[in-house]
């Protein structure tokens, strides 16, 4: 029997990637998710049918060639990959392996079955340290490190082929995602500033504010955050908007397009928790720009798409999923020192 699917998600057991196939799944698209469940759950994906395998292994193009051609799969959805911009320096030929031969493995097998839509999950990390900090898709991409790297080489691999063969593709650059859609598909990596200051608020530590004198209005960091389910939500209107003639764009920054210095964050999770945030300053990190905020008028103005959710509703809804992970026994998932 062959099953009635139209989108693949890789990755789909993640944390964002749940989230996205929440909201496909709303707008009544049949899913199919692709993960390795390295860094995901089972439990995330619910009823929708899911295929355990790595898209690096050198089956997999062979794996996911039979799997678009049996359910008549008519997009993807491309976000399985590594995204740890440390262990990027510390192994770049791994990361080269896992996100651009991933993403090698899911263009073959899409040529191979005729599977023309393909929506691929970048990041603001193209950017690298841009001047002046509020950058839109006309900046020039210079990343700094392994990972940013193999994201722009992944824009440039979807748009050789939509050159090539007729892809239909569409790039969206990820600034800061955090929150909830629902307390179960909460982020249980501690690798963004409101899961690393829950864990350590949860560990009796003081928040590490690296760096209090850049040329910012309370001199800590600022950066643009958006609500996961938000994010979630872009993903559907980029998949409605290559079934245009003739789109415009393939690249969209996906941001709040406003600005959320360390200092306001910690007050925003200070005021969730009832905790008192009293933070440790350090060094800064080498590398870490004053200010990276998205104009996100593109997206606006050619997909329809508005963030719904603020700060307050990222903070409440990623302590409120936190909660429930602690209540239900899940560890929080730390990178390897």
């Amino acid at each position: 029997m062959v099953l009635a699917v139209t989108i693949i998600v890789t990755g789909g057991a993640g944390y964002i990637g749940a989230h996205v196939v929440d909201a496909l799944a709303a707008e009544g698209r049949d899913v199919v998710v692709v993960d390795d469940l390295s860094t995901a759950s089972e439990a995330r994906v619910g009823d929708h049918p899911l295929h355990r395998f790595d898209l690096a292994a050198p089956d997999a193009t062979a794996r996911l060639t039979q799997l678009l051609g049996d359910v008549r799969a008519t997009g993807v959805v491309h976000l399985a990959a590594k995204k740890q911009v440390g262990e990027s320096v510390a192994r770049p030929e791994w990361y080269y392996r896992q996100n651009v031969g991933g993403l090698g493995a899911v263009l073959e097998a899409a040529r191979a079955v005729g599977c023309d839509r393909l929506v691929f999950s970048s990041s603001a990390a193209v950017y690298g340290e841009p001047a002046g900090g509020v950058v839109d898709e006309d900046a020039r991409p210079d990343p700094i490190n392994p990972y940013g790297q193999t994201k722009l080489v992944g824009e440039w691999m979807i748009r050789a082929a939509a050159r090539a063969w007729g892809l239909r593709q569409v790039s969206l650059r990820y600034f800061n995602v955090a929150g909830a859609g629902r307390p179960e598909l909460g982020d249980p990596a501690v690798l963004n500033l409101v899961t690393l200051v829950l864990d350590r608020l949860e560990r009796g530590e003081a928040p590490l504010v690296f760096g209090d004198d850049y040329p910012t209005p309370d001199g800590t960091c600022v950066r643009d955050y958006v609500h996961v389910a938000d994010l979630a939500a872009a993903h559907v209107a980029a998949l409605d908007y290559l079934e245009r003639p003739a789109p415009a764009y393939d690249t969209f920054d996906v941001g709040a397009g406003q600005g959320v210095s360390v200092t306001q964050m910690l007050t925003a999770i200070a005021s969730a928790t009832g905790t008192s945030v009293l933070p440790q300053v350090v060094d800064r990190r080498p590398g870490d720009p004053a200010v990276l905020v998205a104009t996100a008028a593109r997206i606006r103005t050619e997909l329809g798409w508005e963030p719904r959710r603020g700060l307050d509703d990222i903070v409440a809804s990623a302590w409120s999923a936190w909660r429930a992970q602690r209540e239900a026994g899940v560890e929080p998932i730390r990178p390897a020192r």
